[in-house]
């Protein structure tokens, strides 16, 4: 009698670091699963910041997603909580091999909805062939003034920014229902950001961090992406014409490389699959050590597992990138996740984007951002 055919359906992003490793991962889960294939999709980066869940998890058995959107699908019963089909002991274990807060990204309302399998946060980028590294924001503005800056700030990075040098200021955003930053920090934050905006070209405002990365290695115009989110295949061999180095934030406070907006991706499951025992098994096998360390560093990923990131062998193809950067990403910042931030965190990139511009009082923008930010709260807003 012939075993059962199972075609599951994923989702994931563009990029080879988005879409290589799960693929490889998926080819070597079939072989140990006869008759099961894994097949993915892919959108764009953009798409992955904005697609809402609810929408994949309609039509995929699995995704990746981006921990912001946990809070809109959290109470609709749209993904698969893992506290389902996985053990305690897999989840702790994967908890206490989480780079940073990865891991509790995805945990809200007493469940786990998606494993982090690639984490990243804002650090710094340079091309070491032209120039050093910086080591505090100061340089940065310097090295603005020079023309030597390259910063994407296409929403939502430009909100990024912001919410990374508040918390390196060790004044972070909240979280929770209220205003985002006092007036003073705001002013503060946005005065540091605006001494190198107003030295960039206008382009950066269209950039996210591929574009920019792809500017910063193929041309010898700019040394420094000072606040970007890692993306460890720049450091490779022959990826692009010229390699970069990633290591820890430049830093604006007095605390060290902390308060960097926490970014990464996770796997997550939809509640409408067929085989949710089968996609439970493979997610959690993908985000453990043994397939993060090998298979998936090997294959273009950028693995979220700490032991994968403690790794010399998955370190040197990427000249240390995770050792460099390690600091940062421990320190992260846990950006809000509440059902109705999506909408917020456009319309802050808004506000801050148009006050880098000239386009907004800062004062004024400090206010429209803690308005914007009390009325995503959909159920306090009226009160």
């Amino acid at each position: 009698m012939m075993s059962e055919t199972i075609e599951l359906k994923g989702m994931t992003w563009s990029d080879p670091r988005g879409c290589d490793p799960v693929v490889a991962a998926a080819e070597a889960f079939a072989k140990t699963r006869p008759g099961v294939s894994i097949i993915w999709d892919k959108r764009s980066l953009q798409g992955f910041e904005t697609t809402p869940v609810d929408e994949l998890a309609a039509r995929y058995d699995l995704m990746v997603i981006d921990h912001p959107h946990v809070g809109s699908v959290a109470d609709r019963g749209c993904l698969l909580p893992f506290e389902t089909h996985a053990s305690d002991d897999e989840l702790a274990e994967l908890a206490n091999q989480s780079v940073g807060r990865s891991f509790q990204s995805y945990f809200l309302h007493g469940r786990q909805w998606a494993l982090p399998i690639d984490a990243a946060t804002q650090v710094q980028a340079h091309r070491a062939d032209l120039s050093p590294r910086v080591d505090r924001w100061t340089h940065v503005i310097r090295k603005a003034e020079d023309g030597f800056v390259i910063w994407p700030l296409r929403s939502p990075h430009v909100l990024m920014s912001f919410y990374t040098l508040a918390g390196n200021l060790g004044r972070p955003c909240a979280t929770s229902f209220g205003n985002l930053i006092d007036t003073d920090s705001g002013l503060q934050v946005l005065d540091a950001l605006r001494a190198v905006s107003r030295h960039m070209d206008e382009a950066f405002y269209t950039m996210d961090p591929i574009a920019a990365l792809d500017e910063l290695a193929d041309s010898g115009r700019y040394h420094l992406a000072p606040l970007i989110y890692l993306y460890k295949g720049y450091a490779n061999e022959g990826y692009r014409a010229n390699r970069l180095h990633f290591t820890d934030m430049p830093v604006l406070g007095r605390n060290g490389p902390l308060g960097s907006a926490l970014g990464g991706t996770g796997i997550a499951v939809s509640a409408k699959t067929a085989h949710p025992q089968l996609c439970t098994e493979f997610a959690i096998w993908l985000a453990g050590a043994e397939c993060q360390c090998g298979l998936y560093a090997r294959s273009n990923g950028q693995p979220g597992n700490a032991l994968a990131w403690s790794s010399a062998a998955v370190n040197s193809p990427v000249l240390e990138a995770y050792y460099n950067t390690r600091l940062t990403h421990e320190t992260a910042w846990l950006r809000p996740r509440h059902d109705g931030y999506m909408q917020f965190q456009e319309e802050g990139s808004e506000i801050v984007a148009h006050a880098l511009r000239g386009r907004l009082d800062p004062g004024a923008a400090i206010s429209r951002l803690n308005e914007r930010f009390r009325a995503s709260f959909k159920d306090r807003s009226a009160r």
